[in-house]
């Protein structure tokens, strides 16, 4: 079993040499040329200091050079830290102290933000950092240690820091090595119905596991095809699927509904995509009822999905609205939030996990810190698991609140106001003790209230309402979560 990128990288080019890895609007790169491109980038990379074990931080848009990049630096066991390209410059020369980043490969340019510009004033202030290279203007050698120093690479050592967000606090890097991060992605391969003869389509940016993990390593994994883009559109996007034959679509739901109600006007062909793909896209008669699909769930610190059900197929009914079932390399367990002992089946807690695919650590945390005793990881995620060993999710242990003694699942509240007709998005949180919501919708806020009542005991019905007309108003954080303190603002401010 090909247990490291090295060795994933070579058994492909040997058995697929000519079919195409990744896929972007402008290039391609077969496995063939992904091993033959990423042996000259290693070797610049080692005469340039780079070795194993050294941090290198990456940050630019989806592309394949951001693969060929990823690909290099891993095949010799230095470690990769992708970075988001929406940070600020505070925010990004806080992520490359965090992660002791020795080595930068950045764009110059990409949406407005300058990196180079942004990290040079900052140098005194990151002293483990070394070198910033422009990405465009990395070079290629040829030398046969490449190979030596690969050979030396074990699942053992560290594959990357992916950065998540907390509710509070510094940035929280999370280290993964090669052998539980493949692990993770591998396990989740079937649920998520990609083998080698998928083309998938992913819009997640790289930098997030979601986009790593599920795009860039799955492909790999699975020696299937990967198509992205820098900057999704709904044309250009539709244009991009029916060109490349795309035959699974993952991502964002919200994506795949604005999609597909371009793709008439588009008169885009999107035939070849098979179940399994986001159903906004598939014809009718493929789309399953509401709640019968997994939700497929997880965290950077699992290195993504660590629960679902093949999502071309229908769970029993008894689980619908769950994430489906916990895979292999993954224990869960749902403790009392105040004492941390199991409860029962059926009741809700906080969900706690550990095994093989489960991350290795966090930056500069001792594992004391990180892990209990017996070695769990507690997420901050509430759920509860049924008597066949179904998981549903039921929001944050920091969002739940509340009002007049009744507890407030804001998840809960969210999945109920989607069902709203008119409504394609709902966002809920505690507002001065009262329940809000930020809605994306042409509704009043009086419609609203009422359908709500229809569909929720009336403690959990909003009271404070904000409708909106897109996805683009509601406050997120460079991963991309809501921010939940600027989303209470808003409706404070009405």
């Amino acid at each position: 079993m090909a247990d490291t990128i090295d060795n994933l990288v070579r058994m492909h080019a040997a058995q697929n040499a000519d079919k195409p890895m990744v896929v972007d609007t402008d290039s391609r790169t077969t496995y063939g040329e992904l091993d033959a491109v990423t042996r000259d980038l290693a070797a610049a990379f080692v005469a340039a200091g780079v070795s194993k074990g050294t941090r290198v931080g990456l940050i630019m848009p989806n592309c394949v050079q951001w693969v060929q990049i990823a690909v290099a630096l891993t095949r010799i066991g230095a470690v990769l830290v992708p970075l988001s390209t929406l940070l600020q410059p505070p925010e990004l020369v806080a992520q490359l102290r965090v992660a002791s980043v020795q080595y930068l490969v950045a764009v110059r340019e990409f949406r407005g933000h300058r990196y180079l510009d942004d990290v040079a004033p900052e140098r005194s202030n990151l002293p483990a950092l070394r070198e910033v290279w422009d990405a465009a203007a990395l070079p290629a050698v040829r030398d046969g240690t490449v190979d030596a120093i690969a050979a030396t690479v074990t699942p053992s050592d560290t594959l990357a820091i992916m950065f998540t967000s907390g509710s509070s606090g510094p940035p929280k890097g999370v280290l993964h090595s090669h052998g539980n991060a493949l692990g993770a992605v591998r396990s989740g391969l079937a649920a998520r119905c990609i083998d080698s003869d998928t083309r998938l389509y992913l819009p997640m940016p790289f930098f997030w596991v979601g986009g790593f993990g599920s795009g860039v390593l799955s492909a790999l994994l699975a020696g299937a095809t990967l198509v992205t883009e820098q900057i999704p559109r709904p044309e250009t996007t539709l244009r991009l699927l029916e060109r490349e034959r795309v035959t699974l679509f993952r991502g964002w739901p919200d994506q795949a509904e604005a999609l597909a109600r371009q793709t008439a006007s588009v008169a885009a062909d999107l035939s070849s995509l098979r179940p399994g793909s986001l159903e906004a896209l598939l014809p009718a008669d493929q789309r399953a009822r509401p709640g019968a699909r997994a939700k497929l769930f997880g965290m950077t610190e699992s290195f993504g999905p660590y629960c679902g059900y093949p999502a071309d197929t229908d769970m029993p009914r008894s689980a619908w609205g769950s994430c489906g079932k916990p895979f292999d390399g993954i224990e869960v367990r749902i403790v009392d939030t105040d004492d941390g002992t199991p409860v029962a089946h059926g009741s809700i807690g906080e969900i706690q996990i550990r095994g093989p695919h489960v991350m290795r650590g966090i930056c500069r945390r001792t594992h004391e810190d990180v892990f209990t005793v017996d070695g769990f990881y507690p997420t901050g995620d509430l759920g509860h698991l049924d008597d066949d060993g179904f998981m549903f999710y039921h929001g944050r242990s920091d969002d739940m609140f509340k009002v007049s003694g009744a507890t407030v699942y804001p998840s809960e509240v969210e999945e109920a106001l989607r069902t709203i007709d008119g409504v394609d998005g709902a966002f809920v949180t505690q507002v001065d003790g009262a329940v809000g919501a930020v809605v994306i919708s042409g509704l009043g806020a009086g419609d609203l209230h009422a359908a709500a009542r229809e569909r929720l005991s009336a403690f959990k019905v909003p009271t404070v309402w904000l409708p909106v007309e897109s996805d683009d108003a509601i406050p997120r954080k460079a991963t991309g979560k809501v921010d939940v303190r600027a989303l209470q603002q808003m409706l404070r401010e009405g």
